[in-house]
């Protein structure tokens, strides 16, 4: 199976051959895979080197010429490290672009701290109006590309080497209801959910997908809890844990509740190691989750 990554390079290439409109702005990452794009599209393909600040500005300023611009590096360099180009080059300016990231939380361990971003949603949380999308799956990943390349709105594409074992449909941005069950709800979030599904094996519990985590989806939270005078929610993220805890409480303001935030942690594991090792280590791996699900709910 490709990854997100290839999936958005095959996706990406061709998107640029269908559609006029839409540009590609890069900072050196994934420059080899585009070389067909780059050669038949030299005016929309456009590589600003290791300027990462540079790259939001740029994309910004296409689009404020009318064209789509996708920008796209590693999430620490795309988030982080140009954060305030995000916040006034698209967001005070008022106009639109995608970014799509790769390397996510602990994708590349050998890499360190400096290419690893469990905070870039929770950063992102802090702008008005993005679309985030975290997909599970590399299908996943290629159809919330196409729905974000359409419009003007600014929008946040979470890529991951983790992936789900299948790919489910993203029609609609809200929760999918994937396992019923009356003694509580876990949510799971994109490349996360084959792993909470093996955790609530056998557990009477309700399990929500979620590929789109901002808007949060807070009517389709409500529903899940069902007519309960109380309601338990875990929420289990693959970036920091707790980002989005707050959207949870206030979905459920009106009834008593409690909610789990599990995530990456914010202490840095400083031994490289592999993408496996940081989940368990985050207590992300199935038998972690199942430990940290249940203590929760049967407490």
């Amino acid at each position: 199976m490709d990854t997100m990554r290839d999936r958005f390079i095959t996706t990406t290439t061709r998107l640029l051959d269908e559609d006029p409109r839409i540009a590609l702005v890069l900072a050196e990452i994934s420059r080899d895979g585009f070389g067909p794009a780059e050669q038949a599209h030299p005016d929309r393909v456009v590589n600003v080197g290791i300027r990462e600040q540079l790259l939001i500005g740029a994309g910004a300023g296409m689009a404020l010429t009318g064209v789509r611009p996708v920008m796209h590096t590693f999430a620490s360099f795309l988030v982080e490290r140009p954060f305030e180009q995000v916040k006034l080059d698209f967001g005070h300016q008022g106009v639109g672009g995608v970014l799509v990231s790769a390397g996510a939380s602990y994708d590349w361990p050998a890499g360190g701290f400096t290419h690893m971003s469990p905070g870039d949603v929770a950063l992102l949380d802090t702008l008005d109006d993005w679309t985030v999308h975290v997909p599970g799956h590399p299908d996943e990943a290629e159809a919330l590309l196409r729905q974000s390349v359409v419009g003007d709105g600014r929008v946040y594409v979470r890529l991951s080497l983790q992936s789900n074992s299948t790919g489910r449909p993203v029609t609609h941005p809200g929760f999918d209801v994937v396992r019923q069950g009356s003694g509580g709800v876990v949510v799971a979030v994109g490349p996360m959910l084959d792993n909470v599904l093996a955790a609530t094996e056998g557990l009477d519990t309700t399990v929500l997908y979620s590929t789109t985590v901002r808007p949060f989806d807070a009517a389709g939270l409500r529903r899940a809890v069902g007519t309960a005078d109380t309601a338990d929610v875990v929420i289990v993220e693959p970036y920091l844990a707790g980002t989005s805890t707050a959207s949870a409480n206030d979905a459920l303001a009106d009834l008593p509740h409690r909610v789990l935030g599990l995530g990456v942690g914010r202490s840095e594991l400083r031994r490289y190691g592999q993408m496996t090792d940081h989940l368990r280590a985050h207590g992300l791996d199935a038998s972690s989750l199942r430990q940290r699900i249940t203590a929760f709910l049967h407490d």
